[in-house]
């Protein structure tokens, strides 16, 4: 079996929904300056009433037996790196040899061990797991080791939802009716909001545990806070059962990072790591021992490949990881292959996912809190064609 064609399709379609597809956004490390912080959440294009238009760019590698590996959501720069950069390194190639093509890639592109580079590449390995699984008729995990499990219990990310009080009581009370028992929300507010700020952020967190007082909280201040406000936080929010903090700072900050370890309140944890790449990226972050969890994302930080490796690392640091949550296909057949103790939950983002998996013909969703494990060959990543009003090619030169 051989690659005989690799393409990047941007996939057309139109989803129903009640209210726009994003109610607020998260915090981003540029809102420190204010013509960034006024930037509004993402809107989708409404082509009538309550029905929205998504967008969806996928990588397909083809072979010569028929099957076809695929990635979804893509971006417009990976894409140009897949079509001008990689996929002359793939055609002809086995695409079962996937460590040898990963090597090759990673070896090619001197400038990219990381960013858009090595998502790339990341997309390109998950598609030649999704054809490896097919060529054995069965799922990744399987090959991959598992399953080691019959389910996984998720925890909610509501990236997107609204932080309006009453609203964020409404959605606390449904996920708990439907099982969740962890969800994770994302502030606005950062050091600039001074006091105020904080006391918002309490408000948040108080307004959670109001709605459903066996929640685990956690935020994600996606590297927008300082030091001092990480702490101000921390302590204000004590009582409150704050469960972790992600990302509260830019990512190279390791003496930020440190510190915050040394002075944080017991029980709050510091977790982050999907903004690191590859197995060499994570031995540093593991040697600083800044972070009480791990979160390497396989679209990201080289494939699933890359991220069997990385696990190895932080299994023998005696560390868990919870992949992010980019992906549900990749992440299930990690998760699915790791002990329990490694990979604990799945994280699932509850107004994200049904969009990125809208051109699925088998999403993969969360019931009673629980992931089911996949029993489609190899990530499951079929087109559901009935969803699909246009579809164009994109990336090629």
């Amino acid at each position: 079996m051989i690659i005989t064609d690799v393409t990047c399709v941007e996939y057309t379609g139109h989803v129903r929904r009640d209210e726009p597809i994003f109610a607020d956004r998260l915090r981003r490390p540029t809102d420190c300056y204010p013509e960034f912080r006024s930037v509004p959440a993402q809107r989708f294009p409404e082509v009538a009433e309550g029905t929205y238009e998504v967008r969806s760019i996928f990588l397909h590698v083809d072979t010569d037996s028929g099957l076809r590996g695929s990635t979804a959501q893509l971006s417009p720069e990976q894409a140009a790196i897949v079509m001008t950069v990689l996929k002359p390194l793939l055609l002809g190639q086995d695409p079962l040899a996937i460590e040898r093509l990963w090597d090759v890639m990673y070896r090619s592109a001197i400038h990219g061990r990381a960013g858009a580079g090595m998502t790339a590449l990341s997309a390109v390995d998950c598609a030649l797991w999704d054809i490896r699984g097919q060529a054995f008729d069965v799922p990744a995990h399987v090959l991959l080791g598992g399953p080691t499990r019959v389910d996984v219990e998720v925890y909610v990310s509501t990236l997107g939802d609204s932080l309006e009080p009453g609203r964020v009581a409404a959605r606390t009370r449904a996920l708990a009716v439907d099982g969740v028992r962890a969800a994770k929300w994302f502030p606005r507010w950062g050091p600039e909001d001074g006091r105020a700020g904080v006391a918002k952020i309490v408000e948040l967190v108080g307004t959670i545990r109001d709605a459903a007082p066996d929640m685990e909280i956690m935020l994600d201040a996606w590297s927008g806070w300082d030091v001092p406000f990480t702490l101000d936080v921390a302590a204000a929010t004590r009582g409150l059962g704050l469960s972790w903090i992600e990302e509260p700072l830019l990512s190279d900050l390791s003496e930020g990072y440190r510190s915050l370890r040394r002075r944080l309140p017991e029980g709050v944890r510091i977790v982050g790591g999907e903004h690191e790449y590859t197995r060499w990226g994570y031995q540093r972050l593991l040697a600083d021992d800044v972070l009480d969890l791990y979160q390497p994302d396989p679209h990201w930080a080289g494939g699933i490949s890359e991220l069997t490796k990385i696990a190895t690392l932080i299994s023998a640091a005696g560390g868990q990881l919870i992949p992010h949550g980019q992906s549900m296909q990749c992440n299930a057949a990690l998760t699915f292959a790791a002990a329990p103790s490694l990979m604990p939950r799945m994280e699932y983002l509850v107004r994200l996912m049904p969009i990125y998996q809208h051109f699925l013909a088998h999403p993969i969703v969360p019931d009673g809190g629980r992931v089911a494990v996949p029993s489609t060959p190899g990530l499951g990543m079929r087109l559901a064609e009935e969803n699909i009003v246009s579809a164009r090619a994109v990336g090629a030169p």
